[in-house]
């Protein structure tokens, strides 16, 4: 029952307080806060759902509020003087804070206007729970796109969950709700309650939130991130002027959740970058990349269903503590790759799918918003906010947080309409054709503003189709990536090293193929993950023939990657001989190192790797056809391959034996060197081989020009030999 008559200045004042009540009120702050009132003093408006009485302070005294509506709409009249700093109202957890509806928006008409374009580029700057000082006073602002919504309320800790408390308002025709609650601040949980038209009330995790509670929980968590005091500027200066395609790049993938464990609890990210950054420098690599561990609720998933983007997970630690990883190993002279899912999202209720009731973040219709392969939602590209919310993620991986590159998951499924779907599932473009036109818009926008923003810093595709220009620049008609994951070069590879050595022969092209197009893209050869799970077996449980030569097979293998064109990857666990599959819920199989063998493997990863980034030859015009000539491709019948590797300093041979025979006179036709000496041999008795080491020796003809080399060539081995 009403109490109180309506104001002149409000003349639809009952129907307003209704609204409120109803929590359909999409601007709470026109009632709720401090107004004028009768006689030029003021009125404080103050929701208390259930209340039966309130205390509020004013000008340091505590009053009691009259309540003006059974349900707990309560006003306290104060002189006309009052502004927002003159009165404190307490929350339902106790806090005496200033009054969240005393204050004018965070969320400004440009960023409105930025946003509806799809290039407000800070846009991690403003929405989503934010640490602020604003108008003065200390509190955290929030801001959540939510265009459907009848109504949008935040819950945390500080107002016990209660839905009705918090309402929020919209800011203008944007769909951006918009909340400042002065007095609460780091650490506290929080969601937001959508009401949406079909009368649902639904809670969702902050899509921009920079840190979430540990899974199974899924409140987002407002964080500091800008207390850390960065030290890696004499990186960031040196990445900036680098050219990376004439430089060493060796990857180490890496999934902290199992690479190393305290017992069945996780490594602190503090722990894994001191322990991580030691061993890539004895092991000979340059940069580490993660599994992503953006926020995600299941461990199964590897962090490929991000749930929060704009989060690292707290299985690890917090923010700033990840903060401390990247600092660290930029201090060591080391890089971070993050892989990242622009492509994708889990179908989890308190996540982005339908966000505010419809179809948002994702395509309405199936055949465009639904993955069959992975059972998710699929990202609308073609809607500026949504490509707005994932550029600015890219971008706040790279400004904020001081990533080195990012490794684009699934990009192919992006690319193409009908990826994983049979004829009746997808629907084709404006033009009739199976390109999704929207995605590769959005890739090209992705690469060219990080590009432009962040210079020196990688874009990485792991894309495994044809799909043209995937490196070449925007400029030129291309996608704008740096590099591409060469994943023809990497299956046509693991197929031949899976044939019995008898019969290798009859798959020599498995060996050559890929030199036809290597130089058509920027590549990576990578060993990665994704070929050591599921029922795949590890590298060296695909190699056939005795234990001894499985282990002579795996040291071929990395070292013919080693010497192939193209940047590197490995991942974890394949440079200690792992027998069995990789599991994301135990660590790696370190005990392995106890035994002679994997202890060998171990070696010869870290030898040939330092050996790599020692030769020139290997990387300094590694994307250009002058890096590489072959010898001879065409010894089927004794599966073998030479060819050299080639930059301004040194000239290399690299011979390859995928046989376990020992050839005691193999000749090479080879001219314009005049002396050869063997550098590095996979046989080496230190690392597990034969001990088959040759001293080539030099042929001429009549006329005392050189015409070839006769070598001894070791079984199942690479031998690489500098010529002068």
């Amino acid at each position: 029952m009403m109490t109180m008559q309506p104001t002149e200045f409000e003349p639809h004042f009952y129907d307003n307080l209704l609204r409120i009540i109803q929590m359909i009120h999409h601007q709470p702050h026109t009632i709720l806060g401090l107004h004028p009132f009768f006689g030029g003093s003021k009125v404080i408006h103050l929701w208390r759902p259930g209340a039966q009485q309130v205390f509020i302070e004013v000008f340091g005294d505590l009053i009691e509020a009259k309540r003006i509506h059974e349900e707990g709409i309560f006003e306290c009249v104060v002189p006309g003087h009052t502004t927002a700093l003159d009165y404190r109202v307490f929350h339902q957890n106790g806090l005496l804070a200033y009054d969240p509806y005393a204050f004018l928006p965070t969320f400004g008409e440009m960023d409105q206007y930025l946003f509806g374009k799809g290039v407000h580029y800070e846009l991690y700057e403003c929405m989503g729970g934010r640490l602020t000082t604003h108008g003065g006073v200390s509190g955290v602002k929030f801001s959540v796109w939510a265009p459907n919504a009848k109504s949008v309320s935040l819950v945390a800790d500080f107002n016990y969950w209660d839905g009705r408390v918090n309402p929020m308002r919209v800011m203008g025709y944007s769909g951006i709700w918009e909340l400042f609650v002065p007095g609460i601040g780091e650490g506290e949980k929080y969601k937001f309650e959508i009401h949406t038209q079909q009368g649902e009330r639904i809670l969702k995790s902050d899509p921009f939130a920079y840190s979430c509670e540990l899974r199974p929980a899924t409140a987002s968590v407002i964080a500091n991130i800008e207390r850390f005091k960065w030290q890696d500027q004499a990186w960031i200066e040196k990445r900036t002027s680098a050219n990376l395609t004439s430089a060493p790049m060796n990857v180490y993938e890496v999934h902290l959740g199992s690479w190393r464990k305290r017992g069945n609890d996780f490594l602190n990210y503090r722990e894994l970058a001191h322990e991580l950054v030691a061993y890539c420098l004895d092991m000979g690599f340059t940069h580490v990349e993660l599994l992503p561990i953006q926020e995600h609720p299941l461990d199964e998933s590897w962090g490929y269903q991000v749930s929060g983007f704009y989060a690292p997970t707290s299985r690890f630690g917090t923010p700033e503590d990840f903060q401390y990883f990247v600092n660290y190993f930029h201090n060591h002279q080391l890089g971070v790759i993050l892989d990242w899912v622009p492509g994708h999202f889990p179908m989890d209720a308190f996540s982005i799918g339908r966000f505010d009731g419809s179809a948002l973040y994702e395509h309405a219709d199936p055949r465009q918003g639904y993955h069959p392969h992975w059972h998710t939602h699929i990202f609308n590209f073609g809607r500026h906010e949504v490509s707005n919310f994932l550029i600015a993620n890219a971008l706040y991986w790279f400004e904020v947080m001081h990533i080195d590159g990012l490794r684009v998951d699934a990009v192919a499924s992006m690319l193409y309409l009908d990826y994983g779907r049979e004829e009746s599932e997808w629907i084709p473009n404006d033009f009739g054709g199976k390109e999704n036109l929207q995605a590769i818009e959005f890739i090209k926008h992705l690469n060219s503003i990080v590009h432009s923003r962040c210079p020196g810093v990688l874009t990485i595709a792991e894309e495994s189709t044809s799909f043209p220009g995937v490196t070449h620049s925007v400029e030129s008609g291309g996608l704008g990536f740096d590099f591409k994951w060469n994943m023809g070069w990497m299956n046509d590879t693991l197929r031949y090293f899976s044939k019995d050595t008898l019969f290798r022969s009859h798959h020599h092209h498995d060996l050559t193929f890929g030199l036809i197009y290597v130089f058509s893209e920027k590549f990576i050869s990578v060993l990665s993950h994704d070929e050591v799970v599921h029922g795949k077996r590890s590298l060296l449980s695909k190699m056939p023939g005795d234990m001894w030569q499985q282990f002579a097979n795996l040291r071929l293998l990395l070292s013919y990657m080693i010497c192939q064109p193209g940047k590197k990857l490995l991942f974890m666990g394949a440079e200690i001989g792992q027998w069995n599959e990789w599991n994301c819920k135990s660590d790696l199989e370190w005990f392995l190192l106890q035994f002679p063998t994997h202890q060998g493997i171990q070696n010869f990863v870290r030898d040939i790797n330092h050996f790599y980034l020692n030769h020139p030859a290997f990387w300094q015009k590694d994307c250009t056809h002058e890096s590489f000539e072959w010898v001879d491709f065409a010894d089927i019948q004794n599966s073998v391959i030479s060819y050299l590797r080639k930059s301004s300093e040194e000239k290399l041979l690299c011979v390859h034996n995928y046989t376990p025979l020992y050839h005691s006179d193999y000749v090479l036709h080879l001219s314009q060197f005049q002396n050869i000496e063997e550098i590095f041999n996979s046989d080496d008795q230190k690392y597990g081989g034969s001990g088959k080491h040759t001293h080539p020796e030099v042929i001429k003809d009549a006329a005392g020009k050189v015409i070839g080399v006769r070598l001894a060539l070791a079984p199942l081995a690479t031998m690489i030999f500098k010529l002068v």
